[in-house]
């Protein structure tokens, strides 16, 4: 079952300084990654275009291993505080630069690279791989080796493929609700008006093999108030209170996120 959540391009509103909105992405996607979230849709509500390029960049950076960011990403402001964002340590993270431990059957992420008019494939060990396949210089990809050392040798894959969690994409979405009625799947509305969860409700909802769509409200309109009454349309789906017993006026995204997928994980049959 694969899991994908939708947060609003004001995520970052009520944060200060960039300090403090790289800080809260790095949570975010910390989140995802531990839960191994699909996909981060970001829709469009009321966030501004320099929170939304600092929001989107920031998770792409964290999203790509850590080997490859000097040729993905150029200085950017975006990334200026990228010195306090914590790593992921997903399996295509991997950090083991000897390829003398490669063995046949281990998958690697890779970018493809021009060395004297030759292709060849990063994967951030100590030698560069020969690449015959079709993506362009600067593209990832992501391959199995089908010998190990010394004669390296390997097959280009497609994420589908691998058992283990690869990362997370970030795509943005323009209507929340054009977006929820062209989902082809389930969908779980987060709000505090949502009916409380109970333990046959969500196992029900979760145990089938639809990807699931987890949609979290903005800093100053619930989903009630961004949807209206089209919420009541939206197919395929439940709205749901996660924190009935709630003492704080608000819950920050980041702690609705990790608190929301952290009870899904629970009662899901197929995590």
């Amino acid at each position: 079952m694969k899991i994908s959540i939708a947060i609003p391009d004001s995520t970052l509103k009520n944060e200060p300084t960039q300090l403090d909105k790289s800080r809260k992405i790095s949570e975010i996607a910390r989140a995802c990654a531990i839960f191994q979230i699909d996909t981060i849709y970001i829709y469009q509500q009321g966030g501004t275009k320099q929170d939304y390029s600092i929001l989107v960049t920031i998770l792409k950076y964290l999203d790509t291993p850590p080997f490859m960011r000097k040729k993905t990403f150029s200085q950017i402001n975006e990334l200026k505080y990228a010195g306090v964002l914590h790593p992921l340590q997903i399996p295509s993270h991997i950090s083991n630069s000897d390829s003398k431990k490669i063995k046949a059957g281990d998958t690697r992420a890779g970018i493809v690279i021009s060395q004297k008019g030759k292709r060849f494939v990063d994967i951030g060990v100590n030698q560069f791989i020969p690449y015959y396949g079709k993506q362009k210089v600067g593209r990832r990809i992501i391959l199995q080796f089908k010998k190990g050392y010394p004669d390296l040798s390997i097959k280009e894959i497609t994420k589908e493929e691998i058992s283990e969690y690869w990362g997370f994409n970030v795509k943005d979405r323009t209507n929340l609700f054009d977006f929820l009625s062209s989902w082809s799947g389930n969908i779980i509305m987060t709000s505090r008006k949502g009916k409380k969860i109970t333990k046959s409700t969500l196992e029900d909802f979760l145990n089938q093999t639809k990807p699931i769509l987890v949609v979290f409200g903005s800093t100053d309109k619930g989903l009630y108030e961004i949807l209206g009454n089209r919420i009541k349309s939206v197919q395929n789906s439940k709205i749901f209170n996660f924190f009935p017993n709630q003492a704080t006026e608000t819950i920050r995204i980041e702690e609705a996120i990790i608190g929301t997928l952290s009870i899904l994980n629970a009662y899901s049959k197929y995590n």
